[in-house]
């Protein structure tokens, strides 16, 4: 038996104490969004503590201005091995409603799902704890077989993401010499299907403007001023609808720059995955595709950038009618970035682009609600091929490269403060409730996705 097999059989036999490991965390109530919780918090993070220590780190829990943060390092074969950082989040979503949980959340138990499966239920189980623990699980199998791992490790895991991750940044800034690594891994992304792992290459960006047109100093009558006062809801109307032009391309100088097209040989991957899912816009009710003409829906969501307008307010709203020039109106705008776009770039193209359609007696001002780069892990990246074909040989299905739709503020943050790429893999399904009442995780996703990373870990050490 190779060593990878005697760790995988390692992972096999330690499945029932991993999984009372998790229980044991799933049961504290480590929601970061409610001060009263802040107790709890800091007992997830130094049980995490304890049990990494335990399996031979040099783990600490480390103050910032809210919930603590855990590092552990762990020196692995030596100084000349490949060195990664693994980032996860021990803090939760509350759970309310409370009444919509068929089982109290912070029990977790072995159940049977929907569809026959067994099924690892609790607050946390699916987003993050479960997902952490199946890279420290893969962990603690390869030290028991070895006495030793394969590569320098430094973990990281965070109380804060499920509020806004206001620590973190801060906490990268000033702890940058120590946390910066040669790639960063991540498991809190997901399958394509139960069958079907994944590792998604892309996140995109966000940039979020809100944009206040004014013209008069007060609302009018619209019988007494009524096409001769300029009406900030035309504006704002002519410059939102200006944003696309007839193919659905976005019409902002420069907003295509530093975008390029994704390989044939990975579209062609998402078309086959797309023929087989043609229920995507069906199951809102919709069934024609909007944005740039020409693209498939999957390339749409994944690796094109995107003009979105989220909400206009302005004039009378309420019932009934008033027959009123508004005096001032709103948009809120937000671009979805891939690639290496500039978020302050389009933000400033966007801003230039509004002041250039205001009437001179008018106004715009302007607020930001964040910007931040899109990720873009190289296709041809060494580190995703050894990822993807470790993965594939422990799945149903070949392992499939994806792109992610939203943002995950902190590989931004690696890349711009830690200097480098990451890996993101996960194991979650799209039906384990995230966020919602009756979280879930799949026992076979638990268990398999330790035996993935003792995969990963096994051959991004190889090299």
């Amino acid at each position: 038996m190779s060593d990878l097999d005697a760790v995988l059989a390692r992972a096999d036999a330690n499945l029932a104490s991993s999984l009372a490991t998790l229980f044991d965390l799933v049961r504290i109530k480590s929601i970061s969004t409610d001060p009263a919780y802040r107790e709890d918090c800091r007992a997830a993070a130094a049980y995490l503590v304890r049990y990494l220590n335990g399996l031979g780190f040099d783990a600490s829990v480390r103050e910032t201005a809210g919930n603590p943060v855990v590092v552990a390092h762990h020196a692995g074969a030596g100084p000349d091995g490949p060195h990664a950082l693994f980032y996860g989040h021990y803090d939760v979503q509350p759970v309310d409603p409370l009444e919509l949980w068929t089982h109290d959340p912070f029990e977790p138990a072995i159940r049977d799902g929907d569809n026959g499966r067994k099924i690892i239920t609790g607050r946390g189980t699916s987003d993050d704890k479960g997902q952490l623990l199946t890279f420290v699980e893969a962990v603690r199998a390869y030290k028991e077989v070895n006495g030793q791992l394969p590569l320098r490790l430094t973990l990281l895991f965070e109380g804060e993401e499920e509020s806004g991750s206001p620590s973190l940044k801060p906490f990268l800034l000033a702890n940058a010499d120590e946390l910066s690594a040669d790639f960063a891994m991540i498991c809190d992304t997901s399958m394509w299907d139960a069958d079907t792992p994944a590792i998604c290459a892309s996140l995109r960006g966000l940039v979020g403007e809100e944009v206040v047109i004014t013209a008069a100093d007060r609302d009018l009558h619209s019988g007494g001023y009524g096409g001769v006062a300029a009406n900030p809801l035309h504006i704002l109307s002519d410059i939102l609808a200006g944003l696309h032009d007839r193919t659905g391309a976005v019409t902002l100088p420069g907003f295509y720059d530093g975008v390029d097209e994704t390989p044939v040989a990975i579209k062609a991957d998402w078309q086959q995955l797309e023929a087989a899912s043609p229920h995507f816009l069906s199951d809102i009710g919709l069934s024609l595709l909007a944005g740039e003409r020409g693209r498939s829906l999957l390339e749409l969501i994944w690796a094109r950038p995107t003009a979105e307008v989220n909400g206009i307010s302005g004039g009378y709203a309420g019932d009934g009618f008033k027959t009123v020039i508004a005096a001032k109106a709103t948009a809120k705008v937000s671009f979805r970035l891939v690639g290496r776009q500039d978020p302050v770039k389009i933000r400033d193209s966007f801003r230039a682009y509004v002041r250039s359609k205001v009437p001179s007696d008018c106004q715009a001002a302007f607020a930001s609600h964040g910007a931040s780069p899109g990720l873009q892990l190289p296709y041809d990246s060494p580190l995703l091929d050894r990822a993807r074909a470790a993965l594939s040989r422990e799945w149903p299905q070949p392992a499939i490269v994806v792109g992610g739709g939203g943002s995950i503020p902190v590989v931004g943050d690696f890349r711009t403060i830690l200097g480098m790429d990451s890996l993101l893999a996960g194991f979650s399904l799209a039906d384990d409730r995230v966020h919602s009442p009756n979280e879930k995780y799949d026992l076979v996703s638990f268990h398999k996705g330790i035996r993935s990373w003792v995969r990963i870990i096994d051959a991004v050490a190889a090299g």
